[in-house]
């Protein structure tokens, strides 16, 4: 008996083509009934359960507008919510898919629980591209859930080859790899094939090589929560572009290796240090200044 398991893009689409899987989502649901023991019903409704814990992390965010307690995060969901100008560039689908993925990072931020998917600095690009499609195209939760594994898919290519720790290879390996994971997952729910799915991800992901993690004050805040609404709009673009059947000249499994070649030439102090970047500029030493007078208050 073959196994279902992968770690590679190449290996990943030879084995939809040998077992003739329809996507993404059947080799992932047949690789983890490998794994776990479990059967696919409840692998798929353990995986339903954590799109509900991200779908409450954006409702129950909306509805409050307090500030993190160092001041710097708190009601960036709400405005985009409620902007309204007849010359926005950002189509209805997008500007939701920003607004929910700032909505989790707020919720982060004030110590709410979300799903690190890949990772706490990441965990607004898929819940707010997912759930902003299944709403606007008017898609079943399902597809919302099968996308969850086709994410999933790519994130156990990067994590195999490179990483997903921003102390490792900075932001590149958070919202770089979150990005590249919702690409392939959104494809997925626009019924693009396996090859179209992955050649998104391989788009978003290169776009984000060698970008810093500079947190101001080593929070998951600045600039974070605003990287993750930049970070699904890069997501998104790359599906457009693979819709339209623009390839990325470098196969996604190199695209990886290039993370991780990128990271090893990273300088410490752009890797999630608050060394360098931003988290040292002039107006970043004034809040840390600020964060620190009011604790010893």
């Amino acid at each position: 008996m073959s196994s279902f398991q992968f770690y590679s893009a190449k290996k990943l689409l030879n084995l939809i083509q040998d077992s003739k899987a329809m996507n993404i989502c059947d080799i992932m649901l047949k690789a983890e009934e490998e794994l776990t023991r479990n059967n696919r019903d409840r692998i798929f409704e353990n995986m339903r359960y954590r799109l509900s814990i991200m779908k409450d992390a954006i409702s129950s965010e909306l509805s409050n507008e307090k500030k993190s307690k160092s001041k710097m995060i708190g009601g960036e969901s709400e405005k985009m919510k409620e902007i309204k100008n007849e010359n926005i560039f950002l189509s209805e689908i997008m500007r939701r898919a920003c607004e929910y993925s700032l909505a989790v990072m707020e919720k982060n931020a004030r110590m709410g629980r979300i799903v690190a998917a890949p990772t706490a600095g990441s965990s607004g690009i898929l819940p707010g591209g997912i759930i902003a499609t299944e709403e606007c195209l008017h898609l079943s939760e399902d597809k919302s859930v099968e996308a969850l594994f086709t994410a999933g898919a790519i994130g156990i290519i990067i994590a195999h080859n490179a990483t997903f720790s921003a102390a490792e290879a900075g932001c590149q390996a958070e919202v770089g790899a979150s990005s590249a994971m919702a690409a392939a997952a959104l494809s997925s729910m626009r019924g693009m094939s396996p090859e179209q799915c992955i050649n998104a991800a391989a788009l978003a992901l290169k776009n984000m090589l060698g970008l810093a993690c500079d947190p101001i004050g080593g929070l998951v805040e600045v600039p974070c929560v605003k990287r993750n609404a930049l970070g699904i709009s890069h997501a998104m673009t790359a599906s457009d572009m693979s819709l339209a059947g623009i390839k990325s000249v470098v196969p996604f499994d190199e695209v990886v290796l290039a993370m991780n070649n990128v990271a090893k030439s990273m300088g410490e102090n752009i890797r999630e240090t608050s060394r360098g970047g931003l988290a040292v500029s002039d107006t970043a030493k004034e809040i840390i200044e600020r964060i620190r007078e009011k604790r010893r208050k």
